[in-house]
């Protein structure tokens, strides 16, 4: 069960954001990440707790942030409901997309479960709901995937697997990559993994 700390920052001008501390299990019928975040100051900033299907598919999600909260799911698409601070109103979405999106590495490896490109293979197109910090406003985008390469690196646990994905967004043309290694992000624009205590675990 990999736990450890991802560092948060401006991925522009790197400006500290915070940090997100995290574990993260596999398991018969999919894969969940917890975790908590805290603003660059260590004050408490949000949670994060997603749940993906053997298949990649988000069954469940809810997200905090300053006192907002969004629940949501794949249902007919993406459906979710957020919560303004007074808990007095609730207002629901739906979308036809394939998954979520935001700032937490939690969403790279559970869309890179859902797409399982393979290597040098043809990208794959996909619409996303991102939920935008610190109000959680909901945000469709499109994106496009590619796995360039995959490398094998010999640890003390055996060889691990670090994949490189290119991710290009489709409105604006915009480039970066995603490194990860298994359940774990190495490296993505605004991320950083500062610490790991257990190696990544490795899907089937």
């Amino acid at each position: 069960m990999p736990r450890g700390r991802y560092s948060l920052h401006d991925p522009h001008d790197h400006t500290p954001l915070g940090e997100e501390r995290f574990q993260c299990a596999t398991g018969p019928s999919g894969w969940r990440y917890v975790s908590t975040t805290t603003h660059a100051s260590g004050a408490p900033a949000g949670s994060v707790d997603l749940a993906i299907d053997a298949l990649g598919r988000p069954i469940r999600l809810q997200l905090r942030s300053a006192d907002w909260q969004v629940r949501a799911a794949a249902l007919d698409g993406v459906t979710w409901v957020r919560t303004d601070p007074s808990g007095e109103h609730a207002t629901e979405g739906n979308v036809r997309a394939h998954a979520f999106t935001g700032v937490s590495p939690a969403f790279h490896v559970a869309l890179a479960r859902l797409l399982r490109l393979t290597p040098g293979g043809p990208p794959a197109r996909v619409r996303l709901v991102s939920f935008t910090a610190p109000v959680l406003a909901p945000l469709t985008v499109d994106q496009s995937w590619s796995l360039v390469s995959r490398t094998p690196h010999p640890t003390d646990n055996g060889t691990l697997d670090v994949d490189e994905y290119q991710v290009s967004a489709l409105d604006t043309g915009e480039r970066h990559t995603v490194h990860l290694a298994g359940d774990v992000v190495l490296s993505a624009p605004g991320i950083e993994l500062e610490d790991l205590e257990s190696p990544p675990s490795v899907f089937d």
